[in-house]
């Protein structure tokens, strides 16, 4: 009997699992061969199993993924055992999560997994390693692939079980629970080792989107990170609509450093004044326009997922933490000046015609009335 009240003592209050989402651009797209395996590894669709919170029919866009084997690290904790999944886009992209269990008392103690340092190195340099490892195995499988990996976008969720207690013990609901630790978890979520240096208006502002279903199940999210507290068998669903958004912002990212480059190799061009650069213009902004469609159709293929549905209205909120609507905006704004361009290259050289045409046309009517006025002195 005193072992298991030992045992019970002995149990850390909040545990669960870290997860690190990381998302990277590899290339334009990826060719319509699929993938069958991966370091040796069978390549299969993902699945998560349907829920209440969760459409009957689900439109999730379902990616070829590798679940690795695990690896044991030394971590903040101690030995632990990491677990690893790459997701393959049609897009060109990958993303990579990674599982680091915790076991700890105090919620706050959790800020020293947002940049885990293993002892072997960061899981950063981990990550970035075996992005690299992946992109050089598929380069057959990209079209325009990238000449070297960016920075990857990353967040962090993370995950804890439920139920959860109070100070006293005694279980609580998971909305009561973050009104009694609000200034903690927004020390978790912005990554601030001294919680009084937050101010109240931080605190609120970080912790101000969050979502509850059950009474023991809570989301809350914010740019750089995620709490999740739900039952460990209900955490995917979560996680893979956040993914998503993190995947859409990834890729945002990458084609709006494309078109920066077409604006200032067009305005470029187009300062040399030179025949031949503006038909090369013209062309490759047409191209690129033909491209852009393409690559929103794919985009939004991955998150075709709308309506009042609890993941539904979690994928808004963390889409709104990611700004993605403001990037969306700023690529269609960059978009219309590439079409301006297009519009304005394409009307000066329909008005390069029309004038060789009429001076055409002008050379024609002169000689015709050389060779008239000749005839007659002839006769």
């Amino acid at each position: 009997m005193q072992d298991a009240v030992r045992e019970v003592v002995a149990k850390k209050r909040y545990c669960g699992e870290v997860v690190y989402i990381y998302a990277f651009d590899v290339a334009y797209e990826m060719s319509r061969e699929p993938v069958r395996s991966l370091f040796g590894q069978p390549v299969k669709p993902f699945e998560f199993d349907k829920s209440k919170r969760s459409p009957k029919q689900l439109f999730f866009h379902r990616p070829q993924t590798i679940c690795l084997s695990p690896i044991d690290r030394v971590g903040p904790e101690g030995s632990i055992s990491i677990d690893r999944v790459i997701k393959i886009l049609p897009v060109g992209a990958i993303s990579i999560t990674v599982r680091v269990p915790f076991e700890v008392d105090r919620i706050e103690d959790l800020v020293a997994y947002h940049d885990l340092q293993l002892e072997s190195g960061s899981l950063n340099d981990e990550v970035r390693q075996l992005a690299e490892e992946v992109r050089a195995e598929l380069q057959p499988y990209y079209i325009r692939p990238v000449p070297h990996l960016v920075d990857e976008e990353a967040y962090t969720v993370f995950c804890v079980e439920a139920p959860l207690t109070n100070d006293e013990g005694l279980p609580s609901s998971a909305e009561h629970w973050l009104q009694a630790h609000r200034r903690q978890v927004a020390a978790l979520l912005t990554q601030e080792s001294n919680i009084a240096n937050l101010s109240k208006q931080e605190a609120d502002e970080s912790t101000g989107r969050y979502l509850s279903y059950y009474q023991n199940d809570l989301v809350v999210m914010d740019w750089d990170a995620a709490l999740v507290i739900d039952e460990p068998d209900d955490f995917e669903e979560t996680l893979y609509v956040m993914e998503l958004a993190n995947l859409q912002l990834a890729e945002l990212e990458a084609y709006d450093r494309l078109l920066d480059e077409a604006l200032e190799r067009s305005y470029r061009d187009l300062a040399s004044r030179s025949m031949r650069s503006r038909v090369q213009v013209l062309h490759e902004l047409k191209e690129i326009r033909i491209d852009l469609a393409r690559f929103n159709d794919e985009l939004s293929n991955i998150t075709k997922f709308f309506g009042d549905w609890h993941l539904a209205r979690i994928y808004e909120n963390v889409a709104a933490r990611f700004h993605l609507s403001d990037w969306h905006r700023t690529i269609e704004q960059k978009l219309k000046t590439l079409d301006d361009l297009y519009q304005l290259l394409k009307h000066d050289q329909n008005n390069r015609w029309m004038l060789l045409l009429e001076g055409t046309i002008v050379l024609l009517f002169v000689i015709d009335l050389i060779m008239l006025f000749l005839g007659l002195k002839g006769h």
